[in-house]
Order: C-alpha cells, then structure tokens, then sequence
C-alpha cells in the first residue's frame, strides 16, 4: 500500500472514531489485563464524553453535541472491570421516543421540539432572553459532597451512581444560584467545598459572572437533600459588555484567590435570543473579537471582593487553567492558550470528515502560558515599570498611563492541551504537568509529562493509537508530586488492536499495565478518580 492509500485509511478509520454511535455495556466485563498494577491502585477512574452522534436519520453537526456516554474502569486487587452506559437525560429519553434529534445542542439546532411546546418555548426566550438549554451532560464529571454528577456547559447537571452508572436526579443551579450558564470544571478547597463559576444574564442587561461555592457537606443534617441546595454565591463580577458576557470553559484557583478571565471570546445575548427563530446554531452566537483585550480578574476569597486594580493581557482564547499559586504577593497562574477559536470550528463533523490529505488541521497553536500578577506594588511606579519582582519567571505586568496593568506572559511550552496535575498541589507552587500532546492535528497523539523547572517533556506514543485526557493518581503517603500513576483511556484505528486503559509510572513515565477490553470504546472528553472508600 502507498503512502496516499495508507494515509486514506488511516484518515477512515480516524472518521469512523468521531463519527460512529458506540453501543453501551451496561453490565461489567472484565478486562485482559497485561503487566503489573501497583496492588495500591484500587478504585474507579470514571469518564464522559459524546458517544451517540445519530438518532434514526438526524445526525449531529459538531462532536461536542453528541450524547453523553459514561463509562468507567474499576480496579480492584489487580483485576479491571469495565462498564458504560449512556446518560438518560431528557435530551436523551426525548430525541429516543422521537427516533431523532429534537432537542437542540450547541452545535445543533433541532426542529421541532415535541418534548416542549413552541409557545411556552417562545416565551421563555423573550421574557428570559436565553433558552431552556439541554441537560446532555457530556463534558465532565463532579463531586458535589458524596454525590456525583455529569456536566455540560449549561445550567443543568445529572446526579449519578458512580458504580452502575443509572442516571439519577436532574439538578437545575436556577434554583439555587441565578446562573444560566456554568462551567464543567470546578474547584475543590480543603474543605472539600466545591467552587464554581457562572454567568447570570438578568433582566435589564445586567449580565454578570457570578463565582458560587457548595458546601461539602449538607448543612441540615436531618434532611437528604443534595449540597447543591445549599450553594451560595461568593462574589459578583460585571460584565465589561452588558449583552455580551464572555465565555469560559474553566478558571483558576490559588489559596486565597479566584482567577477569572473574560476573554474577547463573547456569547451575544440578542443573537442568542433569536436563534431558534432565525434557523441559526447557539455557537454561531459566539464570536471571536480579535484585538479586544481579555481582563484579568483576581478575586480574594477572604473578603469575597475582587482586587480593584485593572489587569488585562493580550486577546486569546482559553479554555484550561492549569493551576495557579501565590509568591510573595504575586499570583501565579498557567493556563494554555490560543490566539483565537479556530479549535471549536475544527470539531464540526464536517470537518473531522476529511482525510489526512486534507487540511482539517491547527491554525492556532496551543500554548502553555505563564502570567503573574502582582497584587502589592508601587503605586508611584513610573510608566512602563515592570512591577514582577519573582525572579523565577520571565513575565512582565507593566504599569500603563491609567494605572492599568499589562500582563505579558512567560512562553512554558507549546503543543500540549487536556492539562491535568497532581490536584493535591491545586493552588500551590508545583512543578509538573500532565496532558495530551497535539501537533498538525486538534486530535492529541501522545502523553506527555512537562517540567516546569528543566522544561523537559517526557512522552507516551503509540502507532495507530490516540489518548485521552490523562489523570494523575498520588500513591498512598506520597512525598513527591509524581509519586503516583498516570492512567488514559485509548482508542485505536488498528482494528487489530483492542482500546485499553493506560497506566503508566508518574516518574519514570514507563509502562506499568494495560487494560484492554474488547469493545467499540468511544473517546472521551473529561473524569475522575475516584478511590474506594472516597
């Protein structure tokens, strides 16, 4: 077979990993299990991602919008089982009674909708200005005090069993905290409190960011109610535009603050208003204002106010923090980020059609960057100044004429996404980063592990093989940050080769054990750990 024919094939069986409707197995199968597991490792890695993109003749135009498939690996006393099953929400239970897909997605507008009427739908829209949005929680997965929960981007999230995976209560944050909009990837104190952000599009065009916070256990102990009945918002943060919030798919967290960036990445709210009628998409609403500023915001979590001094960077569109810490009264963070939102356009099933002949490939470089903001300085610092102090980084936050300041971000590295850590060092001075590793392709192709202090990259490839997002396991009374165990989940388009599980060694980064089971796996998006007992 030539190169063109190779590259053909491989191209089809690529599409076909993106665009297949996988089966789910409810029941759990045990996995062939090659090299060794540390006999420590005992617990569930649970993940979620788009795994249904059909139903009956519609199909979806953008892969996130597809329906959420849970599954997990369960590793107990050197054995791995495996399970998936698909989330039943309403968007799920309403688009399979119809046998199409009549509940709308980001990517996705769907006419009609049987599961609502269009008066009552029409209503909403102009006395709320945004829609009744879906509960297809495909992103990621939560802990909310015991309980855990499937995610989206909405206000809506699912509460379900962790070992079975059976869907379980619809929880509406409306009801507790006036958000519309949420993110998927919130924060954990020490506490155990889970924090969270949200956009609250109120009446008047009093849009605002709102950073909420629910407690880690149930106040009320007399009553079985979920935390999540007992969020309470910490902080308010106005819009720079009224009808235009931005949007984010994450923030950061240090000790004693909250990061938040409102990039030039902006959701228009009129626009969002009219597009069921206009026969338009909610992600045509969202637009990409290139050389608008992204505003940095600090807030203290101590006095639930955020810092008064106006930080602002360069336009660019992020979608992961990677972590953040204090240094003698700076604020550290790291985030990994693109010059615009070129990546979102790439996942539309058009798109990932195309071969690898074709040019379905990065226009826009992932990459990881370093910003630190000062929070004491000179307040008669002459213009231009640079107010960083750390002498461990190359960033500058430079005084402008309105006292503003201009954050100019330290370059870490390049090509990496899906960055995760050892969370045990979540707000403090850390060193490595786990994540996916993507070149011409949004699609990663490896695993690698960055050093923050030499720079250096270890990596895990494999032909015809492509890993999901990889998370950091410690190791039972670990005294270094990579004493621990990597795990991914791996899809393959040799079909000689079944999808395994991936552990690998936090150190070394060498094969410990694979896990592969013979099943038409799906790739995920995010998930967790979650060890026995936890």
């Amino acid at each position: 077979m030539d190169s063109s024919s190779s590259d053909a094939a491989g191209g089809q069986a690529l599409e076909k990993i993106f665009s297949t409707s996988r089966n789910e197995c409810p029941e759990p199968l045990k996995a062939q299990v090659q090299g060794h597991l540390p006999p420590w490792l005992q617990g569930t890695l649970l993940r979620n991602g788009p795994g249904m993109h059909s139903v009956g003749e519609t199909a979806y135009n953008h892969w996130f919008d597809g329906l959420a498939l849970l599954h997990s690996f369960t590793i107990k006393d050197g054995d791995v089982h495996y399970r998936s099953k698909y989330l039943r929400s309403d968007t799920y239970n309403c688009n399979m009674e119809a046998n199409r897909i009549v509940i709308s997605e980001f990517g996705t507008m769907a006419y009609p909708d049987p599961c609502k009427s269009i008066f009552s739908k029409a209503a909403s829209y102009l006395s709320h200005a945004i829609p009744d949005f879906t509960d297809n929680c495909l992103i990621n997965i939560i802990k909310c005090g015991e309980d855990f929960y499937a995610t989206t981007e909405t206000n809506y999230i699912r509460k379900i069993d962790p070992k079975t995976l059976e869907t379980l209560e619809k929880v509406d944050y409306t009801k507790y905290v006036a958000v519309n909009l949420a993110t998927s990837h919130p924060h954990y104190d020490s506490a155990g409190n889970t924090l969270n952000m949200g956009t609250s599009i109120g009446d008047k065009g009093k849009t605002k960011y709102m950073i909420f916070r629910i407690p880690s256990t149930n106040p009320d102990k007399e009553k079985k109610k979920s935390c999540v009945k007992y969020a309470e918002v910490l902080c308010t943060i106005p819009s720079h535009g009224l009808l235009s919030p931005s949007y984010y798919h994450s923030f950061g967290m240090s000790e004693n603050y909250i990061i938040f960036l409102e990039q030039p990445f902006k959701l228009d709210i009129l626009k969002l208003a009219t597009a069921y009628f206009r026969g338009v998409n909610w992600a045509s609403c969202i637009s990409f204002n290139e050389g608008e500023k992204t505003w940095i915001h600090i807030v203290d979590k101590r006095t639930k106010k955020a810092v008064s001094t106006k930080f602002y960077t360069d336009s660019m569109v992020v979608y992961h923090h990677v972590n953040a810490y204090e240094e003698d009264n700076h604020v550290v963070f790291d985030v990994i980020a693109y010059k615009d939102n070129s990546l979102y356009d790439l996942f539309y099933m058009a798109n990932l059609k195309h071969d690898f002949e074709e040019k379905n490939v990065l226009t826009s470089v992932p990459f990881c960057k370093r910003f630190v903001i000062p929070l004491q300085h000179d307040k008669k610092a002459e213009v231009g100044t640079n107010l960083i102090k750390l002498p461990s980084t190359t960033a500058k936050a430079t005084k402008e004429k309105d006292d503003s300041i201009y954050c100019q971000p330290e370059i870490l590295c390049e090509g990496i996404e899906l960055p995760r850590i050892n969370y045990d060092y979540n707000g403090k001075n850390y060193r490595y980063i786990f994540a996916a590793r993507v070149e011409w392709r949004p699609i990663p192709t490896q695993i690698v592990k960055f050093d923050l202090l030499t720079k250096k990259m270890l990596r895990w490839a494999e032909e015809h093989c492509w890993p999901a997002e990889p998370v950091f396991v410690p190791s039972p009374n670990a005294t270094e940050e990579d004493d621990g165990v990597i795990l991914s989940v791996i899809v393959s388009t040799d079909s000689k080769k079944a999808p395994f599980l991936l552990i690998l060694d936090g150190k070394t980064f060498t094969e410990l054990a694979r896990a592969s089971v013979n099943v038409d796996m799906h790739l995920d998006l995010h998930g967790m750990f979650i060890p026995d007992g936890k």
